[in-house]
């Protein structure tokens, strides 16, 4: 019995190791100086007052 409790510890010990080590933080890659972010604006501000507004109201 205790070696069951044993093995199946070192089972999740391994598993949880394993899952930790699969997990990496990566940066979000940069966007490039010719991105076309910021014709966006507009439209997403358009979009929130929209939202904003349909929350006040109903």
């Amino acid at each position: 019995m205790e070696s069951l409790k044993v093995k199946v510890f070192l089972a999740l010990v391994i598993a949880l190791v394993m899952a930790a080590t699969s997990v990496s933080a990566a940066d979000a890659p940069a966007p490039s100086p010719t991105s076309d972010a910021s014709t966006l604006l507009v439209p997403t501000a358009l979009a929130s007052f929209v939202a904003l507004a349909f929350g006040l109201l109903f």
